[in-house]
């Protein structure tokens, strides 16, 4: 069985805190950071590696800030 594993890349630098993308994931791979952006937000990180590439983050971003990757691995039989 093959097991996809995704890539979220955000423009932090643009990202503006709203957590849609975070509310949105399944795997729960974002998070919003402490830190603040040049703009003065608060921005979304990746937290984890349990990105299976869904891309639901990417589609209820109200920026459009973020891409996700996507591959898969296949097993060795």
């Amino acid at each position: 069985m093959a097991k996809a594993i995704g890539d979220v890349v955000i423009d932090i630098e643009r990202c503006k805190g709203c957590e849609l993308c975070i509310e949105a994931c399944p795997e729960e791979t974002l998070g919003l950071t402490h830190v603040i952006n040049s703009k003065g937000y608060h921005y979304a990180i990746t937290i984890n590696s349990t990105c299976t590439g869904c891309v639901n983050c990417a589609l209820v971003c109200p920026e459009g800030i973020i891409k996700v990757y996507r591959k898969i691995e296949k097993k060795s039989a």
